[in-house]
């Protein structure tokens, strides 16, 4: 069961928009010193993004996957197919995650890496928007007695 701060299209958003600014700044931070030639400070920083990046934005599609997606498809099966694409949004973020990591433990902190941040950056806002929008219409349908959707 998911806690309530998923189910609230709000809150849900300030999850996510709080996750999203942060990698930004890292992001933004690993571009400078990337720039800048700093690549001990880049390699810091990449890992420190990585991190960010697995047990913020990939902890929580955990529990949405573990919990709020489940209860979302058991109350419209119509949603199945949404809920599907949002999973392979969590999919993609981890695979970009593994190359990085792998990347980083290779090579080192590099351009590459740094495209790989920005498409994560980028999967991730669109995503928040679908899944926030289902959310929204999940929570404004109207609910029959036994609790189902109409």
């Amino acid at each position: 069961m998911s806690g309530r701060a998923l189910k609230n299209v709000d809150s849900h958003s300030s999850i996510h928009e709080a996750a999203l600014e942060e990698a930004k700044e890292l992001v933004e931070i690993l571009h400078r010193c990337l720039t800048e030639g700093e690549h001990d400070k880049a390699l810091e920083v990449a890992y420190i993004n990585v991190e960010h990046w697995e047990t913020r934005t990939l902890q929580h599609a955990e529990s949405e996957e573990g919990g709020l997606y489940k209860e979302v498809v058991e109350a419209n099966a119509e949603l199945r197919e949404t809920v599907a694409a949002l999973t392979r949004d969590h999919n993609l973020m981890r695979y970009l995650v593994r190359d990085i990591k792998e990347m980083l433990e290779n090579e080192g902190a590099s351009d590459q890496v740094l495209q790989r941040f920005y498409a994560l950056i980028l999967i991730d806002t669109y995503h928040n928007h679908d899944e926030e929008t289902m959310i929204g219409h999940e929570m404004e349908a109207p609910r029959h007695a036994s609790g189902e959707a109409s």
